[in-house]
């Protein structure tokens, strides 16, 4: 029997278990909750919002308002400095460093050993019994599986703390035993500069028999062109006979998959998608037939869902699981046993069914860019573009940006189309400060632009007078309350504006 056959037993209890998903999704969540109020109980937070005699969900409505992090920043930040029993039980050790808010460069998300354990690791070993559940014959043990890190840092110089990226927490913290059948050795994983980094792990893993990668998609392609490159080969399953499987996660994947689906050519080759988060752990696509995920239910994360179309409501319907209507756009809230407490994470999801509960992300709450895993927010967008103004004295009337997606060589950039009140003396420069100032606010951004690897120079197109208003006006949208979209994962609209080259027809 090959080593997957054995190790395949060991997730058999799991699998089983997750059947509750299907049967009693709801008494899942009801559980959870009670749960994370019982445990909390006893500290700061929830003291104060009386935890201890909350009972229903009615009751945590009442007692508990909506979080975004500015909310629970200075909680947390007490926290990082050791301080404890916060919002959270005991001391948290661990900070996932994430992008910022309006008015911090980082975000920094707890992560307790709770946390850690019930709802990183677990979702991690649920993909996995997924997988192997609807592919009996794989053989992913039998191999290495390659998986991609970022790198962490001291939290303040408290012993045991760490800052950085949720992959290399996970990774730092992982049973000794799983570095038996992963890929690259720890101290490369944890490289904090790219290149050295990408070069390292491609030579390291060149000529092991890797099985399974494990990663963001624009990252794990940019490591595989290197070991293309290195190999000689033209194709990754020429290098790696044995591949399987991609499990991904962090970004969309459909713009990626064609590339990979050239350089992967392997009829036997399967794509996994997840959704894991700084915050939590929260969906896998349990069907390789669709592309929904199945809500994970029983990780100490209690979900709330508010009606995109009541965002702007100062009382909208916030609703639990059960109360979730198919094919409505919801914003996603959730409280968690690494102390967060009816958090609003960001991003929006679709529900594709109920019983189980299955979902699609449909975005962000507001417009952004996260084609590459730079979460680019609007308000980074503006201190920009003022930056870049100030500094050449140009003055800009209207822009849209939005990705220009990999090619071959895993080369990709943001485009930027801006329509000048008054032109700066050199675009390139006005292009050069926008760029240098947006690394300078965005700690992910500027992560993407290190050293050129993934993420190239922004490009700044000129825009002819006029454009975005013949563009609106094609569109029957001139005047009034209607707005540019400013950022934009996909190149629906700025390509629909650069089209308008010359005056577009449509209402006057």
């Amino acid at each position: 029997m090959s080593l997957t056959g054995i190790i395949r037993n060991a997730f058999i209890p799991r699998q089983h278990k997750l059947e509750r998903h299907f049967t009693e999704p709801e008494s899942l969540q009801h559980e959870v909750l009670q749960h994370l109020l019982r445990s909390a109980a006893n500290t700061e937070y929830g003291r104060s919002h009386l935890f201890g005699s909350t009972r229903t969900y009615d009751d945590f409505v009442r007692n508990v308002p909506v979080n975004t992090y500015e909310e629970l920043k200075a909680d947390i930040d007490r926290m990082r400095h050791g301080e404890a029993n916060i919002l959270w039980p005991g001391t948290v050790k661990w900070y996932a460093k994430s992008s910022g808010t309006t008015n911090d460069k980082s975000k920094f998300i707890p992560v307790s050993y709770e946390g850690l354990k019930r709802i990183h690791y677990q979702g991690g070993t649920d993909v996995v019994a997924m997988y192997l559940q609807n592919n009996p014959k794989s053989r992913m043990f039998d191999g290495k599986g390659l998986i991609l890190g970022g790198s962490h840092s001291p939290n303040y110089n408290l012993d045991d703390s760490l800052v950085g990226d949720l992959s290399a927490i996970l990774i730092e913290n992982i049973n000794p035993l799983v570095n038996l059948i992963r890929v690259p050795k720890k101290q490369t994983a944890l490289l904090s500069d790219f290149e050295l980094k990408r070069d390292r792990i491609a030579h390291e893993c060149l000529n092991k028999n890797v099985t399974n990668l494990s990663g963001v998609p624009s990252w794990m392609l940019s490591v595989l062109v290197r070991v293309l490159e290195i190999s000689g080969k033209e194709r990754i399953d020429e290098v790696w006979p044995n591949l399987e499987v991609f499990f991904h996660g962090g970004i969309a994947f459909t713009p990626y998959r064609p590339q990979y689906e050239h350089i992967i050519q392997s009829p036997k080759m399967h794509y996994m998608e997840t959704y894991n988060a700084s915050e939590g752990f929260f969906g896998i696509q349990n069907d390789p037939t669709d592309k929904s995920m199945l809500l994970m239910l029983d990780y100490g994360v209690y979900y709330e869902f508010l009606p995109m179309d009541e965002f702007d409501s100062p009382n909208p319907n916030i609703v639990p699981l059960e109360g979730v209507e198919i094919g409505r756009n919801y914003a996603m809230l959730i409280s968690t046993s690494c102390g967060l407490w009816r958090y609003m994470i960001g991003d929006t999801v679709k529900f594709t069914s109920k019983r189980p509960y299955k979902f699609v992300i449909t975005g962000r709450t507001k417009y952004f860019i996260n084609a590459f895993g730079e979460e680019l927010i609007q308000d980074n967008a503006e201190k920009g573009l003022a930056y870049a103004c100030d500094k050449t004295g140009a003055e800009v009337k209207e822009y849209t940006a939005a990705p220009v997606f990999m090619d071959q060589n895993a080369k990709c950039r943001h485009q930027w189309l801006i329509e000048f009140a008054k032109k700066p003396a050199s675009i390139d420069e006005f292009a050069q400060l926008l760029d240098q100032r947006l690394q300078e606010i965005n700690s992910d951004y500027e992560a993407k632009r290190f050293h050129d690897i993934t993420l190239q120079h922004l490009e700044v197109v000129e825009a002819r007078p006029g454009q975005f208003d013949d563009w609106l006006r094609s569109k029957g949208k001139l005047g009034g309350q209607h707005k540019i979209p400013r950022l934009s994962n996909n190149r629906q609209y700025i390509e629909e504006i650069m089209a308008c080259d010359k005056p577009c027809g449509g209402n006057n």
